[in-house]
């Protein structure tokens, strides 16, 4: 080292420096003694050669004592020779000292950062003539302002990359800075947003509610709000989840990050879940758990408890028999339908629900008796024109139960049991009309789940009996022809209607066990009476749709009639004319049936969906005009003309025809002119037990 400043002190003293550039140099060789010293001789080239090293920049640099006198080019390796000459002549250029950073490799291999300081040294012609070089270590620093750069990088790309819209502002709510996914949901350029409020974004709604948090959170807290809305620039409102954060500097909180995340298809998918959970989804309607809430509202809320209000029940009149043989898609367009009619009474105060099935209720506020039998007159109104699938025309009733709160009522369970128990009445008296609750409707006919429960085990406790209705023979006056038609007994309930068990047999599936009994019994009477010495006898059962489903049903009968060891033509089996809708899978079966030997009877012909190409398909035997065309006769001409129509219709086709429901000697008398060959109905004989039949018509016959 002393050796190397001497060399550097008679070097400059032949160069005739002036002391006080002596004096700059060596007090920057030992005030940065630490640091690499170089001092460079500029020759032409320009050409850098070392007149000096310190012991530091030696050690450092891997520079020996015989580098002194030699260029970048001898010294050092050729490519760390390069990037210093490159230096060097930026500085001859600028003739102003220069600073750059380079890194080189210490012997073991540990890797160092320097900050290099060249500093031109001018001769008297103002021409540099030596260079200067202190290098400074500055891997510590360079190594922390790394890591400072890594941090901020790491922040930005959090900030930059999140899906989540990050808004920086100021405790006073001043938009400072917005990353791409907040700009993306604002839909507001970086200049733009920087020059509004966080507050000009927010629905006017929330603002008091933002206000609240970001005071809070100028507090130290961070804080959430499930739901807040957010304005786009084009003003259409989206829906955020919304988070603050203190922003904390030396403790201090300088602003506040608000970080939005977009729910609006969440919050969209929420209603739709909470549209579904209290809707019907097929109508659209309100459904019970609505209904139930809305009840309890109406009963549990203080300033609405003592007012009166109406809860109304309908059920669709022949709804599941229409369905059954039109099929589900056709009864589901109608029930939309129904639901269409009842929705233009929906208001503030009147709500309209779908309990399922063809079950609809609604609830009537601020009602009394009277204004409630005015409004179900409108009700009734809504189903007078007919109701359209595939063209065809299908007249609905409906039966209407009601149940007044509070007298009917204090709770919701309550209402809906007697809102449902008047219609039951309203079913059992006839269908079509509408009755309110009374207290004493609860006496006599048990709810549906009991009677369920006693219709599973009649079959079993032998509660079922067959009733036989006589088919007299206008012309001769015999009788060789009967309807079997089930009744039933219970043990605990007594005797309880078919218009009540059928429709709940037909709901359950149990008409189609109950249905199997009726032909088993029916062939079991048969042999008895064919015992008795009667072997003309014909007795007719009715076939459910659910039950002519059955694959099995020709084999059921073909095994009763061989059980018995019975003519097959002493059974004849109805069918609807709805069930011929479908010759598809109606023909081969009764192909079949027809094959082993029963008569077929068409039931309450000319109340469906008649057409001659059905008549011309099946092979029928006979056809049954419906009641609903006797009952009028000879008050009503249409009536009279169409059961006239239907009488040569059928004597034309080689049918043999009944007339149902014949109450008086008028109808008797017009049926007997029009050639009916068969009556039936309550003029001549009601349903009668086996016994009766027996002692009141075949006795005699004997």
């Amino acid at each position: 080292m002393e050796q190397s400043i001497n060399i550097l002190s008679s070097k400059f003293s032949a160069d005739k420096v002036s002391e006080k550039i002596q004096k700059i140099i060596f007090d920057i060789i030992f005030q940065h003694v630490q640091d690499m010293v170089y001092v460079m001789k500029v020759e032409k080239g320009p050409c850098f050669r070392y007149i000096f090293v310190n012991e530091s920049g030696m050690k450092k640099a891997r520079i020996s004592a015989a580098a002194i006198g030699k260029t970048l080019d001898e010294a050092l390796p050729s490519e760390l020779a390069r990037s210093l000459q490159v230096n060097y002549e930026k500085l001859l250029k600028q003739s102003d000292s220069y600073v750059f950073e380079d890194e080189f490799y210490f012997k073991d291999g540990k890797k160092v950062y320097g900050e290099t300081v060249l500093t031109p040294v001018y001769d008297e012609k103002n021409t540099v003539s030596y260079i200067v070089a202190v290098t400074r270590d500055i891997t510590e620093w360079k190594m922390e302002r790394n890591k400072l750069i890594e941090s901020e990088q790491r922040y930005r790309s959090i900030v930059d990359h999140n899906l989540d819209a990050i808004i920086m502002i100021s405790p006073e709510g001043e938009i400072l800075d917005a990353n791409p996914a907040a700009l993306v949901l604002t839909g507001y350029q970086q200049n733009q947003i920087k020059s509004l409020s966080v507050y000009h974004l927010m629905d006017d709604h929330d603002l008091a509610k933002l206000k609240n948090l970001l005071e809070k959170t100028c507090s130290g807290y961070a804080l959430e709000s499930l739901e807040i809305r957010l304005k786009h620039q084009n003003g259409h409102l989206i829906i955020v989840h919304l988070k603050t954060a203190p922003i904390i500097i030396h403790g201090e909180i300088t602003g506040l990050y608000v970080i939005c995340k977009d729910i609006s298809e969440h919050a969209k998918n929420m209603d739709t879940i909470k549209f579904m959970a209290f809707h019907d989804q097929l109508t659209g309607l309100l459904n019970r758990r609505a209904l139930l809430d809305h009840l309890d509202e109406q009963i549990f809320t203080p300033r609405k408890r003592k007012k009166q209000f109406a809860l109304i029940s309908i059920d669709l009149d022949r709804f599941k028999y229409l369905n059954d043989t039109l099929g589900h898609l056709a009864g589901d367009e109608i029930l939309k339908t129904v639901a269409g009619r009842l929705l233009q009474f929906q208001d503030e105060s009147c709500f309209v629900y779908r309990l399922g099935g063809d079950e609809f209720n609604i609830l009537l506020l601020h009602s009394n008796h009277q204004s409630t039998n005015s409004f179900v007159r409108k009700v009734f109104s809504a189903f007078v024109h007919p109701f359209y699938f595939n063209s065809n025309e299908y007249y609905i009733t409906p039966s209407i139960g009601i149940s007044m709160y509070p007298n009917d009522g204090k709770d919701a369970e309550m209402l809906i049991k007697n809102a449902d128990e008047a219609l039951f009445r309203v079913k059992e008296k006839g269908k079509a009309h509408y009755q309110f609750y009374r207290s004493d409707m609860n006496t006599s006919v048990p709810n549906i789940i009991t009677l369920e429960t006693h219709l599973r085990k009649a079959i079993e406790r032998g509660e079922f009996r067959l009733y036989y209705q006589p088919q007299r023979d206008l012309e001769t006056g015999e009788i060789n022809s009967f309807e079997a038609l089930i009744r039933w007994n219970n043990n605990e309930l007594g005797f309880i209607p078919p218009s009540v068990f059928i429709p709940l047999a037909e709901d359950t599936g149990l008409i189609v066990p109950i249905g199997y009994w009726v032909i088993s019994e029916a062939c079991r009477q048969i042999k008895k009476w064919n015992k008795m010495g009667f072997h003309s006898i014909r007795v007719a059962i009715n076939i459910s749709p659910k039950q002519f489903q059955q694959r099995n049903l020709v084999d059921v009968i073909q095994s009763m009639l061989e059980k018995y060891r019975i003519k097959s033509s002493s059974l004849e089996i109805e069918i609807t004319e709805g069930m011929m809708q479908d010759t598809k899978e109606t023909l081969p079966t009764l192909k079949s049936i027809k094959k082993i030997g029963i008569t077929i009877a068409v039931d309450d012909f000319g109340t469906g969906y008649s057409s001659l190409n059905y008549l011309k398909q099946f092979p029928i035997d006979v056809l049954k005009i419906d009641q609903s065309f006797i009952k009028e006769i000879p008050k009503n001409e249409k009536d009279m003309a169409i059961t006239t129509t239907i009488i040569h219709l059928g004597k034309s086709l080689g049918l043999e025809v009944i007339a149902e429901g014949v109450e008086n000697q008028n109808q008797v008398e017009f049926l007997a002119e029009a050639k009916c060959h068969k009556i039936q109905g309550y003029y001549y004989s009601k349903p009668l037990p086996a016994l009766e039949i027996e002692e009141r018509f075949l006795v005699k016959k004997k």
